[in-house]
């Protein structure tokens, strides 16, 4: 692996948007697959700066990242959040405006935008699939994301049908890596998130899930 997340300029970014002097050690190699091309499978503790990860890559790449994320909430925060450091990004759900939404799409298409969330619902129709695949095909499309992995998996504890059909983002742009990113750390869930998602030799980062400031309990003896 290579020391790309090291780059000077992407702790420039860093610097730049987020204010943060170093990254986390899997942000870093998670942000390297990223700007590589490589698919990625990063599980990171809720707080742990998964957001990060997808963030930055295509900062550096000069291309489009598109992160599929569920809830519409979250979109809505990051979105706001990145537009008060000038990071041009957009969120695509069903709470929009068709206006807002097309304004959307065409920014998308003139490569305006460095970072896309998208709800898997409007994901997968044939539309978005169309405008994803020419984005692809002249060369515009970083990576695609996919927040709250889990979902996809069938022993995941929030399953959504849309998430099932997620691998069919990878036939309609088939040379663009995908990363999943996912708090849920059990390794069946993560064997099946790669097998769902079609991942091809992917690399696996798994955080440190201890919480040095929580002291649970243990449990009695009878």
């Amino acid at each position: 692996m290579s020391n790309l997340a090291e780059d000077t300029r992407v702790l420039e970014a860093v610097s730049r948007v987020w204010g943060y002097d170093s990254l986390r050690p899997m942000q870093s190699r998670a942000i390297a697959a990223a700007i590589e091309g490589r698919d990625c499978l990063t599980v990171l503790p809720t707080g742990g700066g998964k957001s990060l990860c997808y963030q930055v890559p295509p900062l550096i790449t000069g291309r489009t990242t598109i992160v599929i994320s569920p809830l519409i909430a979250l979109m809505r925060d990051q979105v706001r959040a990145l537009e008060l450091s000038d990071y041009p990004a957009a969120a695509l759900h069903s709470a929009l405006e068709n206006e807002d939404a097309r304004d959307i799409l065409r920014r998308l298409r003139e490569g305006a935008l460095r970072l896309l969330l998208v709800a898997p619902e409007r994901a997968v129709t044939p539309g978005f699939g169309g405008v994803l695949a020419s984005l692809a095909d002249a060369g515009g499309l970083n990576s695609i994301a996919v927040d709250e992995a889990h979902c996809i998996s069938q022993w995941g504890h929030d399953f959504r049908p849309e998430y099932r059909r997620l691998a069919e983002l990878r036939r309609v742009a088939p040379g663009v890596a995908m990363q999943a990113f996912t708090a849920t750390a059990t390794p069946m869930v993560r064997d099946d998130i790669v097998r769902q998602l079609g991942l091809r030799d992917p690399e696996v980062l798994v955080g440190v899930f201890d919480r040095p400031n929580l002291d649970l309990p243990r449990a009695r003896a009878a």
